[in-house]
């Protein structure tokens, strides 16, 4: 959880693609790996939302953030984010689109890890990542849904400006990755709208799924 200082269009902040997404990756995570999800006494999978200055941001061993672009830390979420992944947190961020959001992500994370010391780096095909479980060739663009269905087929939310998706990562000393950012599209709108269509899904959900889980395997097993 977060707060912002400006919205994005399509964007809801720290909310957006909540809870659906949760419930479902963790749903699909279960039945694709032998990772352990727990449940409530409904069966509905457990998801969390946590402030960065709450200490139970040191019982989760990585963490999702959504739309940001929009977001500013105070002073205090900053100094508890940098003193989480030095020790050995795991950040993914999703779904912020355009150069407006990129730069105020890159200003907001900055501040948090020295970029003399931590720098953004591209993550291609040969990183690990890529095939910790499955085979990757190149990030997908995935667009909203209501995107796509609005442009009949569109995935490019941004346009020529975000026409080619990126993922890059910051690593800590040893090559450790502790922030993974998809950018350019919305991988987490696979997950959240797995059922609303069978086209889309059969277009973007496989891919989704594939990316969310590698990154996930690989936060869980470095």
């Amino acid at each position: 959880m977060y707060d912002q200082d400006r919205r994005e269009a399509g964007g809801m902040g720290w909310w957006t693609d909540y809870p659906d997404a949760d419930i479902n990756f963790s749903i699909r995570l279960s039945e694709l790996t032998k990772t352990h999800v727990s449940k409530q006494t409904n069966g509905e999978p457990n998801y969390l939302v946590v402030r960065l200055t709450d200490d139970t941001l040191f019982n989760c061993p990585w963490l999702e953030m959504e739309d940001v672009g929009v977001m500013r830390l105070t002073d205090a979420e900053v100094r508890r984010l940098r003193e989480y992944l030095i020790k050995g947190g795991f950040l993914y961020v999703d779904d912020f689109w355009g150069e407006a959001a990129w730069d105020q992500w890159v200003e907001e994370i900055g501040r948090v890890l020295d970029p003399s010391k931590y720098p953004i780096r591209d993550l291609t095909p040969s990183h690990p990542l890529f095939r910790t479980m499955f085979e990757i060739s190149k990030l997908p663009q995935i667009p909203s849904i209501n995107h796509w269905m609005r442009t009949g087929g569109g995935t490019s939310e941004r346009g020529e400006e975000s026409a080619v998706p990126d993922i890059r990562g910051i690593s800590d000393e040893h090559g450790r990755l502790m922030v993974v950012m998809t950018h350019d599209t919305d991988i987490s709108d696979a997950w959240e709208r797995e059922g609303e269509d069978p086209r889309y899904f059969y277009l973007f959900s496989p891919d989704g799924y594939a990316v969310g889980i590698n990154v996930v395997v690989y936060a869980l097993t470095h």
